[in-house]
Formats: structure tokens, C-alpha cells, sequence
């Protein structure tokens, strides 16, 4: 049975390689989850996959563990940004969360016309990654990125990322998304009736009675059974490519402008009704992870 309790640790992972635990770890382990010297939990740290390590030291302020064995191979999530306008802190908050556990690779939050929040704290919203990493099962952490303004980011996009970005403003346009996703609902077309099938032949002339059948040969040995059909082969990594999720107050003139002008934008339409921007993250995310990503 795998450990209950995951951890991020800064430490390279090995067979028999000792991790020191910093005290906030050491605190959580041992006063929170009340483990103790000998209890297993999960380990990663982003770069050697999922490891069960036993506690080999419990102290007050810090404490030890000892890498056992492998417990799963190391992700690679698809290359997918999230780029969003911060909202209120709590909002804020969950739109990291979820980002990390619909598989983002970097959360980039961006300064618009109309964002609400003029600074954040990069430290404690990438501390919300490590921890959703550790509760959804991820071997990767995303980087939470410094708040930048949405102008510069766009000036210095980098070139074969698409740019996907949510405006209701744009939602009649034909988006790149959507028909990925798109069903065949084409239907079948009328036309003209079928001609009417010729009349019957006539019966052929009787046959003599038949002479009696030959003895019932064996039946044939049964064929071998036939080989399975080779697997599907996976489906190809989608090239790189960002969300964008503008602030509650919408994308300004200018801004709408500037997206359109980006070869690599695309506007991207979120169904019928206006969503609340962590909504809208979460929608998007799930959206191309169906469609492109490892959802497949």
C-alpha cells in the first residue's frame, strides 16, 4: 500500500540517500501527522519521481528520512502556461490550486488595465503549489512567476507557444479550441426517393430430387486464435501553448487590440454565460487538457 502522507522535499532522490527535513516538515510529520521514527511516507522532488522514505529521525526542530524504493516514475506534464489577472487573495489562491492539479507546468499572474490586485506574495502562492503538488499525486511542482505586467509579457512572447486567451467579448469568433472539440453533428441529407426495385424473375423450372449426401466429413481443425491487434501508439505531445484569463472587469480596447495583433493569440469562447475569472481557469484548463493534453 503506498504511503498516506506525500512531501516535497529540495533534495535529490537515490536509493539509501538521507533527506534532512526542514523544520516546518519536521513539525508537520511529527506534531500534526504524529509520526515517528520507522513510519513511511511519499517523497518527490520534481526531478526523480515519487520515493517511499522512512523516517529515520524525529526531533523537535528538524529530523531525517531514508529514501526506500521508487514508488512512481517521474510526470511530465504537458507544456502548458496558465496566465491570469490576480483576483481577491482567496480566489487567488484556488485558481493556483487547481492549476497545479489540472497540470499546468508554470503559473504566470499578470498585471492588466483592469486588474484588481497590484502586488502578491510569489512566495506563498508558489507554497500553495508545493502543497496541492502534494495532495493531488503530482511529481511536478509548477513556478509560480513573479506579477508582470500583461504588455511586456506579450512584447516578449515566446515564438511556437500558441496564445489561448478567454474573452466573452470574442465569443461568436471560431476558436482553435473549440473545434478540437467540436462533435460531428452533421446530419444525414434527404434526396430523392430510391427507384422502385425491378419485378421478381421468374421461378426457374423444378429440379430433380437430389441424390443423397455423401458422408458428413470431420470438421476442419479449429483456426489458431488470432493475434492481438498491436497497441495504439500514444498520442503526440501537443506543442506548447498558454491560457489566458483576463481580470472580473474584462480586457480594455486597447489590450483587446494589442491580443489581436499577436500571431500566436487566439481568442477562445467559454460557452454562453460570462464565468468568474477562477471559474474560467478551471474551465479552460479542463477544456484543452481534453482536447490536447494528457487527458487523452
Amino acid at each position: 500500500m503506498a504511503p498516506r502522507v506525500r512531501l516535497f522535499v529540495d533534495h535529490p532522490l537515490s536509493e539509501g540517500a538521507r533527506v534532512p527535513l526542514e523544520r516546518a516538515q519536521a513539525h508537520y510529520l511529527f506534531n500534526v501527522m504524529r509520526l515517528g521514527e520507522g513510519a513511511e511516507i511519499a517523497v518527490f522532488d520534481g526531478r526523480s519521481g515519487e520515493w517511499a522514505a522512512e523516517v529515520v529521525e524525529a526531533g523537535k526542530r528538524g529530523g531525517a528520512l531514508e529514501c526506500r524504493r521508487p514508488t512512481a516514475p517521474q510526470g511530465a506534464p504537458p507544456d502548458l502556461w496558465l496566465l491570469f489577472a490576480p483576483v481577491k487573495k482567496a480566489r487567488t489562491d484556488f485558481i493556483v490550486e487547481k492549476a497545479v492539479e489540472m497540470g499546468a507546468r508554470r503559473i504566470v499572474p499578470v498585471q492588466t488595465d483592469r486588474t484588481n490586485a497590484e502586488r502578491i506574495r510569489r512566495d506563498r502562492l508558489q507554497a500553495h503549489a508545493v502543497e496541492a503538488a502534494e495532495q493531488c499525486g503530482a511529481t511536478v511542482v509548477p513556478e509560480v512567476a513573479d506579477l508582470g505586467p500583461l504588455a511586456r509579457l506579450l512584447d516578449d512572447w515566446p515564438e511556437g507557444r500558441a496564445l489561448l486567451y478567454a474573452d466573452e467579448g470574442e465569443a461568436g469568433r471560431a476558436s482553435p479550441l473549440a473545434g478540437l472539440l467540436a462533435r460531428d453533428d452533421a446530419r444525414q441529407g434527404g434526396g430523392a426517393p430510391p427507384p422502385a426495385p425491378p419485378p421478381p424473375a421468374p421461378p426457374p423450372p423444378a429440379a430433380p430430387p437430389p441424390a443423397a449426401p455423401p458422408p458428413a466429413a470431420p470438421p476442419p481443425a479449429a483456426p489458431p486464435p488470432a493475434a492481438p491487434p498491436p497497441a495504439a501508439p500514444p498520442p503526440a505531445a501537443p506543442p506548447p501553448a498558454a491560457l489566458l484569463i483576463g481580470p472580473e472587469g474584462g480586457w480594455s480596447e486597447g489590450e483587446r487590440a494589442r491580443l489581436a495583433a499577436l500571431a500566436a493569440a487566439r481568442p477562445l469562447a467559454l460557452g454562453p454565460r460570462i464565468l468568474r475569472a477562477d471559474t474560467a481557469a478551471v474551465a479552460a484548463l479542463a477544456l484543452w487538457q481534453a482536447a490536447c493534453g494528457d487527458w487523452r
